[in-house]
């Protein structure tokens, strides 16, 4: 977290594959941060808690995209020692605030269990509370044309760390086409209320060669891609060198 806000560019991948060992290959490979995604993967609970202890033998923190702002959704997989969640279609402030709330246990709503992978099994005592409110990450991802007239209010959030865009559902909210002109000032535009409110800016973007430009436009949080896109490149690229040799 410290690293997201001090404007560390960093860069990560979305985990779509129940196998731990995921993380800490990427980990491994120099990435920043991994996001195992239970809004459009099939991922439980149980395998959360494996990628999570596989991430950790890489040192590389998990967050996780979960499937809506229920607070039990929310609050399980920081339980079992998640950096922070990416919360998908943040509206307006009356949602960030409800991620806080189910976040942040000084907010005084986030039930609180310390026997749990995140309290040490009931060894880090209270103090943990405050140390944890500290570490976990907020991502308020930015997908709908209604969160757009409302980003300052969401950035206002003390709690929020990062407004991240989902391009690809906002700009089927706006009824643009991807790589628009009218959707490439969105995300902009998103990035200028991050850097305003002192918050990071993030951006999904499907391949790492459109990193560099919007670095230069305020974004420093990329997801690229996912595990699967890894699979599917590195895929295609043996089957063409293979069809490509003379017979």
């Amino acid at each position: 977290r410290q690293r997201l806000l001090a404007g560390e560019v960093l860069a990560g991948k979305f985990l779509k594959k129940p196998d731990p060992r995921l993380g800490e290959i990427l980990g491994v490979a120099g990435l920043g941060f991994v996001v195992a995604d239970q809004e459009h993967a099939p991922l439980g609970i149980e395998t959360l808690d494996l990628i999570t202890l596989g991430a950790k033998a890489a040192q590389m923190p998990v967050l996780v995209r979960v499937p809506s702002r229920r607070a039990e959704a929310i609050g399980s997989v920081l339980d079992i020692g998640c950096a922070g969640v990416v919360v998908p279609h943040v509206r307006g402030p009356e949602d960030a605030e409800a991620i806080a709330d189910a976040v942040k246990y000084g907010r005084g709503k986030r039930g609180f269990s310390p026997s749990v992978r995140g309290g040490a099994y009931g060894t880090a005592g209270l103090g943990y509370r405050a140390d944890a409110d500290r570490r976990s990450v907020i991502m308020a991802q930015i997908e709908d044309r209604e969160a757009l007239e409302h980003l300052d209010d969401i950035a206002a959030v003390p709690e929020i760390d990062v407004l991240f865009v989902g391009p690809v559902d906002l700009g089927l909210s706006m009824q643009v086409e991807p790589g628009s002109i009218e959707l490439d000032t969105a995300i902009a535009s998103v990035a200028a209320a991050a850097r305003k409110a002192g918050k990071a800016a993030g951006l999904f973007v499907g391949d790492p060669s459109h990193i560099a430009r919007w670095v230069d436009r305020g974004v420093s949080v990329f997801i690229c891609g996912s595990d699967q896109s890894i699979l599917l490149a590195g895929g295609r690229a043996i089957a063409a060198a293979s069809r490509a040799v003379p017979i």
